[in-house]
């Protein structure tokens, strides 16, 4: 079942992601998704600069090689999967910086001179907008 979403710019988390490339959960059975969504969560609201940017979980990205996987949308912007990512606030912190230069961005691309250094590797796959192809 689909449930509405934010408009603009949201990082979609997947809940269930595992922990790390050998562990499906932590120490105390929580999933790596689930403790990076929490840090998302946490960061975001600590910091009025990231009102602009909606935090979402969903699960399962299908991304299942990889691990604490988010997808970065905006209506008519090319999107973004990320994955790798420590579940803690170090991660979600860079996650939701590039999602601020992504926000601002006319199409979808940041220059990479303006990637937080915490996303620098991460990125998995880059999605075309419905309707559209980058040139």
């Amino acid at each position: 079942m689909l449930k509405r979403s934010a408009d603009g710019v949201a990082v979609v988390a997947c809940n269930t992601c595992r922990h790390s490339p050998d562990a499906r959960a932590d120490e105390q059975g929580q999933r790596g998704g689930a403790k990076l969504v929490e840090a998302l969560r946490r960061v975001k609201a600590s910091d009025p600069a990231y009102d602009g940017v909606a935090v979402e979980e969903m699960p399962c990205l299908f991304t299942c090689s990889e691990f604490c996987t988010v997808h970065l949308r905006s209506p008519r912007k090319v999107g973004y999967v990320m994955g790798r990512f420590a579940p803690d606030d170090d991660a979600a912190r860079a996650i939701l910086d590039y999602a601020r230069a992504y926000a601002q961005s006319d199409w979808g691309s940041v220059p990479f001179r303006d990637w937080p250094e915490g996303v620098k590797g991460h990125f998995i796959t880059r999605t075309p907008p419905e309707g559209y192809v980058v040139e």
